[in-house]
């Protein structure tokens, strides 16, 4: 209390509105900035969509020319699914797509290939195999497997004639 008998009223905190305020706006104009420089400033990707075409020449074959492949029959697997008691089975057939100077030396290695498969395919549960997805997340991990085995650049692609599970 004053001497006067007055109450003093306590001073209104206008010092901690003031820095609040001033560190929203400056993450606003800072989270507006990089967006800007993500999507069309100095960070940006070299094409955008619009520059991008559905044109066939651009895809992962396009300096391919038909004449330009040669494949590697794979033999059938048949892989034994789970525990013994549920018998069942995998029969996995495919090919490799190759580049033609590489036909040789990936064709002696397909011992190294079937088992890098065979492997991979053994430890898959039969559930994984009942998704819609699964052959497709199974082919991309089995060309990449397939990819270390034989050296970077010699297999182009894994094409699966038969993938059957009775």
């Amino acid at each position: 209390m004053s001497e006067d008998g007055e109450i003093e009223e306590p001073k209104k905190k206008k010092g901690l509105l003031v820095p609040l305020l001033l560190g929203v706006i400056l993450a606003a104009v800072g989270g507006g900035g990089g967006f800007w420089a993500v999507t069309q400033g100095p960070l940006a990707p070299e094409s955008t969509v619009e520059e991008q075409t559905d044109d066939p020449g651009d895809g992962p074959g396009a300096d391919m020319a038909p004449s330009d492949v040669a494949f590697v029959e794979l033999e059938t697997l048949v892989i034994s699914l789970g525990a013994a008691e549920s018998s069942r089975n995998l029969i996995f057939s495919a090919s490799l797509e190759v580049r033609p100077e590489y036909l040789e030396e990936v064709t002696e290695l397909t011992p190294r290939v079937l088992d890098v498969l065979n492997s991979y395919l053994r430890v898959i549960a039969v559930s994984e195999l009942s998704e819609p997805t699964s052959l497709a997340r199974l082919r991309a991990q089995m060309l990449r497997r397939i990819q270390v085995v034989t050296g970077t650049g010699r297999v182009r692609d894994l094409l699966v004639t038969q993938f059957l599970v009775n």
